[in-house]
């Protein structure tokens, strides 16, 4: 079999943005029929970290400034979009400052915070996926250890 014909999946990085107990979600509006909730997020560029990515993808989005960011896991199942396999590098991060808005209009509706255990649906699928591999958000990110405070610095 020749690489030409092996689907390689893509990778996405969602973003667990916390203010206190709570996390940032926004009203995705997938082929404006299968709308659900989702972390700020998208596709991880050529030459890009993990970290970088996180830290764009927010700000692109959303105009939120974020800190103390690490590495919380990944999805273990790929899911398919458009045909494409995908597999979600997660981040989660602490909030700094600003205000959520909505920079993307014609890919989310609206941010919106909600406490941790009380997640709306329904949940774009990489969410619940890395949920069934995880006891307790929260004390996942608590216990993540922290690879920069400056994302400006993350690659140094």
């Amino acid at each position: 079999m020749s690489d030409k014909n092996v689907i390689r999946p893509s990778i996405g990085v969602g973003v667990l943005v916390w203010r206190d107990k709570q996390l940032l979600l926004g009203k995705r509006l997938a082929d404006k029929q299968e709308i659900c909730w989702q972390f700020p997020g998208g596709h991880l560029e050529n030459n890009e970290s993990v970290i970088d990515c996180a830290v764009r993808e927010v700000r692109e989005e959303t105009s939120l400034k974020v800190k103390s960011l690490r590495h919380l896991g990944f999805t273990n199942n790929t899911f398919v979009i458009g045909q494409r396999p995908y597999i979600t590098l997660l981040v989660s991060c602490d909030y700094k400052s600003g205000v959520a808005q909505t920079l993307e209009p014609d890919k989310c509706e609206q941010w919106q915070w909600f406490d941790y255990q009380k997640l709306p649906t329904p949940l774009f699928k990489p969410i619940p996926l890395f949920m069934s591999q995880c006891d307790d958000l929260f004390a996942q990110h608590c216990a993540s250890h922290v690879l920069t405070d400056d994302p400006a610095n993350a690659r140094k």
